[in-house]
């Protein structure tokens, strides 16, 4: 386990929750997630901060868990969630969105497995 990197994953997920939980139009925008003059829904809004609040408790638990059998859980329900993401959320956006949306999301899951499997050099 490379628990460097996960940790810096976790952080950078906490981040980003934080941030898109107070602003979700982070999120809304680039997923393609706004009404016709570019604005975010209210509706979308409260959609989206469940879904970037898991982000944040999930990011915080990646970061602070004990090394080892926490952390790896951490990690796992971290790397199910960007599948999940990548496998409920993709298809059912409008086409021009899906490549980035899939890529963000299973990037980071692929970047948490590495971080699982990484031998960290000594």
């Amino acid at each position: 386990m490379h628990t460097p990197l996960l940790r810096a994953v976790g952080a950078a997920t906490a981040v980003y929750g934080a941030l898109v939980t107070a602003r979700p139009g982070l999120l809304a925008k680039p997923s393609g997630l706004t009404t016709p003059d570019g604005e975010v829904a209210r509706d979308t809004e409260i959609c989206l901060r469940p879904l970037v609040w898991r982000d944040l408790a999930v990011g915080i638990a990646m970061a602070t868990a004990p090394e080892g059998p926490a952390l790896r859980t951490a990690t796992a329900v971290r790397i199910a969630s960007d599948l999940g993401d990548a496998l409920l959320l993709g298809p059912t956006l409008d086409r021009p969105y899906r490549p980035k949306v899939l890529a963000v999301s299973v990037g980071w899951a692929a970047l948490s497995v590495i971080g699982l499997y990484a031998r960290r050099g000594k």
